[in-house]
C-alpha cells in the first residue's frame, strides 16, 4: 500500500510525499523547510525516512529547498541533466545540490529506486526541461503531471495506466483573458508550453483514463486565475458529459495551494 500527501500545490510552492511501508520519497521541494518540517510532525512523517527526491523541473516553486533538504538529510536528488543544470543556475536555490547527490534520469527509461519503479516522461513547459513521473510500487500505479502546456500522446499513455493521478488544472481560460496580467504573461500561460486549463485537464482525464483509475487530484491551481470549486466543477462537468460520475466511478479532489492535503492510502 502506498501513502500520499501533498504539502503544497501552487505557484507559492509544490511538494508531494509518497511512501511505502519501508521507503519514502518527495517529488519537488518548492516549499520552505520550516513549514515542511512542521507539516511532517503534524502528519507523523519522519523526514529521516525520506530516502529520495525527484524533481519535475527547475522553476523556483518546485526546487527552492531541494539543495537544503538534500544537504541536511543526506538524500540524493533525481532529475534529468537539463533540470540539474537549471537547479544549479537558479538564484532562488541558495543551497545547491552537491555533486555526490546529483542523480541523472533519462526520460522514458525506467529505474528502480528503493521500493519504487520510476519512469520519467516528457511534459511540455517553458523550463529547462520538465517531466512527469509514473511510479509503480506493490502493484499500485501513481502518475503525476504538473506544469503542462499541452498533452502529448506519451503523457496520455501513462494516464491510461494510472490507478492514481495528480494532474494540473491551473487556470480558467476566461479568467486569464479577462484578468489583470500583462498580455505577454497571458500568452505564456495559454501557450502549448505554459499551463493546463481546467477544461483541457477535464478532457484529458475523460478521454484517456483507464477503468482502473480510482482517484484524481487536481494540482497547481492559479491563485489569480482559478478557484478550487471552479476547477472541480469544470472537470466534473466534462467527466459527466463522458458518462463518468465522480464519487462513483472515481474520486475527484482539489489539492490545496498553500497547505497540506491528505494523507491518503492508495490501495
Amino acid at each position: 500500500m502506498l501513502k500520499f500527501i501533498s504539502f503544497g500545490s501552487g505557484s507559492s510552492g509544490n511538494c508531494y510525499w509518497l511512501a511505502t511501508e519501508t521507503d519514502a520519497l518527495l517529488i519537488d521541494i518548492g516549499v520552505g523547510l520550516r513549514g515542511l518540517k512542521k507539516d511532517c510532525r503534524l502528519f507523523g512523517v519522519s523526514l529521516s525516512q525520506i530516502h529520495h527526491v525527484l524533481v519535475t523541473h527547475d522553476h523556483a516553486d518546485h526546487i527552492k529547498s531541494v539543495g537544503s533538504f538534500s544537504h541536511d538529510y543526506n538524500v540524493p536528488v533525481y532529475a534529468t541533466h537539463e533540470v540539474h543544470v537549471g537547479i544549479n543556475r537558479n538564484y532562488c536555490v541558495t543551497q545547491k545540490v552537491t555533486a555526490d547527490k546529483v542523480k541523472v534520469l533519462e526520460k522514458e527509461t525506467t529505474i528502480q529506486i528503493g521500493d519504487f519503479q520510476i519512469t520519467p516522461f516528457g511534459v511540455p513547459h517553458d523550463s529547462s526541461d520538465n517531466v512527469g513521473y509514473f511510479i509503480e510500487a506493490g502493484g499500485t500505479n501513481f502518475c503525476i503531471i504538473t506544469d503542462a502546456g499541452s498533452v502529448t500522446d506519451e503523457m496520455k499513455s501513462y494516464i491510461m495506466r494510472a490507478h492514481y493521478l495528480v494532474i494540473e488544472a491551473n487556470h480558467d481560460e476566461e479568467m486569464v483573458q479577462n484578468g489583470p496580467y500583462p498580455q505577454f504573461l497571458k500568452v505564456r500561460i495559454l501557450s502549448d508550453s505554459g499551463h493546463l486549463s481546467n477544461k483541457k485537464c477535464g478532457y484529458t482525464i475523460a478521454e484517456n483514463m483507464g477503468e482502473q483509475l480510482k482517484h484524481v487530484w487536481l494540482c497547481h491551481l492559479s491563485e489569480e486565475n482559478n478557484h478550487p470549486e471552479l476547477a472541480r466543477k469544470t472537470v466534473e462537468s466534462i467527466l459527466r458529459d463522458h458518462g463518468i460520475i465522480p464519487g462513483v466511478d472515481l474520486q475527484l479532489e482539489v489539492l490545496k495551494r498553500n497547505s497540506a492535503t491528505g494523507p491518503y492510502e492508495l490501495k
